[in-house]
């Protein structure tokens, strides 16, 4: 108790978000300032369907406060979709800005899962301004990102937690090059040659230059990764023995765009993480069997790597699915496409 009450009091006292911002979470994976614009619209005006709960003392202190989540879920999630967790707080509960980077307080894809399977909660979620602290034993509500992979759905399974994927927007899974790479497209079949190491040099694929490719991918378990096995690959084995391995998602990008011998090098991620979350100008998003990952060629279906960010609960959550089926509804997907994302429904646009 006395540890948790001297984190907590130095998260607030000294305007430092504790586990938001370690390089376990999401926050170690952004360097982007997520603010709103001058654009921004206010789209719920009836915020009585979803609000935080009683607010109560924190045990051993007169200026800090512990509160219920109350109809408001507790989301935890992928690094991707932070910035539309950050629309729906926003929208709902009408929180300063300054409050938003210490209440959307993702664990990241794999930690998120295990939280929403296992029951546990998704602790240290603050209220900077107001000296709050939610409820850190009410169990994870919903995830938001990309969907599970087999070692999560059986461990839903074993666990008897039946996970319910609702699709809240469209993505798309891209590969990356350093801009010095002159190479501006790859086949489906290119890629899936590359990181099985059938294809070993960019001499193979159109690059004169022909240096060794050095693939990098993440972790398995990552939501990039899982896609990259289940979307990509189709029963290919990946060749591990001479790729990359990035921790996280931040990582790969800068290995790609920094690396000493960066023309070689290739990854991949999401494009909303690349263009919204951790920018650098040094890479290249390629095309993949001529078909760039437009707008357009996602909700056509034209891009061969669009995926779907999901909204996932537990069957029996009934608030859960309220505010699931509320994200999906026209308002919902309102709040959706102003977060920056692509909508699933035309109701959003």
């Amino acid at each position: 108790m006395k540890k948790r009450l001297f984190a907590f009091a130095l998260a607030l006292g000294l305007a430092l978000q504790v586990c938001a911002f370690s390089e376990s979470g999401s926050w170690g994976q952004i360097n982007q300032s997520l603010t709103v614009d001058e654009s921004w619209q206010r789209i719920v005006t009836d915020r009585s369907a979803f609000q935080r709960g009683e607010k109560k003392p924190y045990p051993g202190s007169d200026r800090l406060f512990i509160q219920d989540w109350g109809s408001y879920p507790s989301i935890d999630g992928s690094t991707v979709c932070v910035p539309l967790a950050m629309e729906l707080a926003r929208q709902w509960l009408a929180l300063e800005e300054g409050d938003l980077n210490g209440f959307v307080n993702f664990s990241t894809t794999p930690y998120a899962y295990d939280r929403l399977t296992r029951g546990l909660p998704n602790p240290m979620v603050t209220v900077l301004s107001e000296g709050v602290m939610m409820d850190d034993t009410h169990p994870v509500d919903i995830v938001l990102g990309t969907g599970p992979n087999l070692d999560e759905r059986q461990a839903a399974e074993a666990a008897g937690a039946e996970l319910i994927m609702v699709p809240v927007c469209y993505d798309a899974f891209v590969f990356l090059v350093n801009a010095e790479n002159p190479v501006t497209d790859l086949s489906a079949e290119q890629i899936r040659g590359i990181y099985s190491g059938r294809i070993t040099d960019w001499g193979e694929v159109g690059d004169e230059d022909g240096l060794r490719i050095e693939a990098y991918q993440r972790p398995h378990g990552s939501g990039s990764q899982t896609a990259m096995e289940e979307l990509v690959m189709q029963g290919e084995t990946l060749d591990a023995m001479n790729n990359y391995i990035s921790d996280g998602m931040a990582d790969l990008i800068a290995q790609i765009g920094n690396y000493d011998n960066s023309a070689a090098a290739i990854g991949y991620s999401y494009l909303y993480y690349v263009e919204g979350l951790y920018k650098s100008g040094k890479l290249r998003v390629l095309s993949v069997d001529g078909v760039s990952p437009s707008p357009e060629n996602l909700r056509s279906g034209a891009y061969p790597y669009t995926v779907y960010y999901y909204a996932v609960y537990r069957a029996g959550n009934e608030n859960a699915e309220r505010f699931v089926r509320w994200l999906a509804s026209e308002e919902g997907q309102r709040c959706v496409r102003q977060a920056g994302y692509v909508p699933v429904t035309a109701a959003g646009e």
